[in-house]
């Protein structure tokens, strides 16, 4: 919602800049470099080639104002949008589903970062565990068979938490 603001504000601020700037280019005054009649058709030739020039601009900086002015809209549509269908309950709800997001992604790192661990202790302990049988009379490393990590997955809407085994 405030990037969506952020966004109208720039527009609105680059269209008003482009008005000043079209606004500028339009006030351009003929002045004859002096009063003699050689002087003043220079002053108008020169005026005519510099209108060319100066057209074009405006015509550009018109068709920028009219593609910023329909973004603009579209902008001021979705903001408007978001307002009537969010209220302050589902702007919370969203704001939580993102964070949990989140953890939820930190949370399978770690995931499977444990279980690449879990993966090197179990093949030390079976390279070691017989050797270890005849020096202590005991298992080195029990349970193995029931080591798991946990998991969080989506189905857009609700989401899981399940156990793999490593």
């Amino acid at each position: 919602m405030d990037k969506l603001q952020t966004d109208i504000e720039a527009i609105y601020s680059q269209i008003e800049e482009l008005r000043r700037e079209r606004q500028q280019l339009s006030n351009v005054a003929i002045v004859p470099a002096g009063d003699s009649p050689k002087a003043i058709a220079d002053a108008y030739r020169r005026h005519a080639r510099e209108t060319a020039q100066v057209s074009a601009e405006v015509k550009g900086i018109d068709d920028a104002i009219a593609a910023l002015s329909a973004q603009l809209s579209q902008k001021q549509q979705q903001s408007v949008n978001l307002q009537k269908r969010s209220s302050p309950m589902e702007q919370q709800v969203e704001e939580g589903r993102a964070l949990a997001h989140g953890h939820a992604e930190r949370i399978n790192e770690l995931a499977a970062e444990l279980a690449a661990e879990v993966k090197g202790l179990k093949a030390i302990a079976d390279q070691i565990s017989p050797s270890y049988w005849q020096v202590y009379y005991k298992p080195f490393i029990t349970g193995f068979s029931s080591i798991s990590v946990p998991y969080v997955r989506s189905d857009g809407d609700v989401w899981t938490i399940v156990n793999r085994v490593v």
